[in-house]
């Protein structure tokens, strides 16, 4: 067991956390960061690296996994202690600050708490054809394109991931089918429209029935209506969506809304010294971005630092003026 001492606990490693982490260094607190996933960046990092992000200022356009490594950067420069693969699984507040207990029994103790988890630990919808394929040809998530390269890959959805992981390994694969079981899509449109103009196959109101070959897949069954194709299939991607689930955050005295943490102006939840900020957060008005959480870190962050210290002011001054 080890016991960890910090001024601020960020609990989610994500774009949101990894700000805040730099923030509470330029505010000069020690601070420490928890995450369940092994590796920082959050959902960017577990399900789109390599997509392309349009919506951040100061980019016009930025791979997921070029913007992670920014932030990693920059959230270093507070010499944070990272805590990953570990999950917060207890709370308590008192007069002087924060204890959370973590699953592998670390007890963090911090003058404030900043949850900034997303939308809580989430796992992917599984594929019933695919029990037992994980990791045998079939994956939820593709971190990379390199391991396609010439192969036959089906992707199963007809979400946003199941297009963007189409469009991208087109050009690196040997072929692409995507198999939806409608004959609409939830995918953004323009991404619809590029996927058709390519030279992936789109099959609809089928679904894949059976993986085969020993001991990685060799091929699929595809079913539609009546009718059962095979084809070669190196590979296959489930982008069936994930369900997200708030766990022990539930169990902590937090007021929360729809699996949302609720907040008022100043990201403090209805606990002392319990912030948070990011796609967990709820409030009227709430908009779901990247670039909102940024400016959600930096206030929480500041009303935490007061929290911890009633002498500071929440405004810290400019970082030009450092």
């Amino acid at each position: 067991m080890t016991n960890v001492d910090v001024d601020l606990l960020i609990i989610g490693a994500g774009p949101t956390g990894l700000f805040a982490t730099y923030y509470a260094g330029f505010r000069g607190l020690r601070v420490a960061v928890v995450d369940s996933l092994p590796e920082l960046g959050g959902q960017i990092t577990a399900m789109y690296p390599e997509k392309q992000i349009l919506d951040v200022a100061g980019f016009p356009s930025v791979k997921g996994r070029d913007l992670v490594e920014g932030l990693v950067e920059q959230a270093n420069s507070a010499k944070p202690e990272y805590l990953l693969g570990r999950s917060a699984t207890t709370l308590e507040t008192d007069d002087d600050g924060v204890t959370v207990g973590l699953d592998d029994g670390t007890t963090v103790r911090a003058g404030a708490v900043i949850i900034s988890a997303g939308i809580g630990k989430f796992s992917p919808r599984p594929l019933p054809a695919g029990e037992d394929w994980v990791g045998r040809g079939l994956e939820f998530f593709v971190p990379s394109f390199a391991p396609y390269a010439g192969k036959d890959v089906v992707i199963v959805g007809g979400g946003d991931s199941a297009f963007d992981w189409a469009l991208h390994l087109e050009p690196v694969a040997r072929s692409v089918t995507l198999v939806h079981r409608r004959d609409s899509f939830r995918a953004h449109e323009r991404t619809v429209e590029q996927v058709r103009a390519s030279d992936v196959e789109i099959v609809t109101k089928a679904q894949v029935t059976a993986l085969q070959g020993d001991p990685t897949v060799e091929s699929v069954e595809i079913t539609i209506g009546d009718d059962v194709t095979t084809r070669p299939c190196q590979a296959v991607v489930a982008a069936l969506g994930f369900v997200a689930d708030l766990g022990a955050i539930q169990s902590w005295g937090i007021e929360v809304s729809r699996r949302h943490v609720l907040v008022d102006s100043a990201m403090q939840t209805n606990l002392p010294r319990v912030f948070a900020a990011g796609d967990i957060t709820e409030y009227p008005g709430k908009v779901r971005l990247i670039a909102v959480g940024f400016g959600e870190a930096a206030t929480a962050v500041n009303n935490a630092a007061v929290a911890i210290d009633p002498s500071a002011h929440v405004f810290p001054g400019h970082s030009s003026d450092a």
